[in-house]
């Protein structure tokens, strides 16, 4: 079991993994943003106290509403389950706070992962930074 911990701010942890995933290995320019100040961030430790993954959750305009972003796993870490198991804590952080439904834009080359978590496409895909990403929804109790 890995140790996730919730924030009210944007950590160097997680900082650090956003950057190490979304900048250098995808190359995106505008990571940051001021969503990043009204988010709970979460991050994942390794055993040794290691940041190797993060994710951040805002709710949106409707009530009950709350999108998932900045999902990132460092990449030697991946396939090993980590982002499904931060996901469903971060899931049920926003299920006690009132979702109702959770929204994400996920990068059209990872949809399937999200598919397998209950996400479902809601529109066509667009482009982020040069990259096609897709609107995906899931209800939840």
């Amino acid at each position: 079991m890995s140790d996730i911990r919730k924030y009210t701010y944007l950590t160097d942890d997680a900082r650090y993994i956003r950057t190490k995933v979304f900048v250098d290995e995808q190359s995106f320019r505008n990571e940051f943003d001021d969503k990043d100040d009204k988010a709970v961030h979460f991050v994942m430790y390794n055993e040794a106290e290691k940041p190797v993954a993060t994710c951040r959750v805002y709710e949106g305009a409707d009530k009950g509403c709350f999108i998932f972003g900045r999902i990132a796993v460092i990449k030697e870490y991946r396939g090993l389950g980590l982002g499904s198991e931060m996901l469903l804590e971060a899931e049920d952080t926003v299920r006690k706070m009132g979702a109702k439904v959770l929204m994400l834009h996920a990068q059209c080359r990872v949809v399937k992962f999200y598919s397998t978590l209950g996400f479902m496409e809601t529109g066509p895909s667009d482009d982020e930074e040069g990259l096609p990403h897709i609107w995906m929804q899931k209800k939840i109790r």
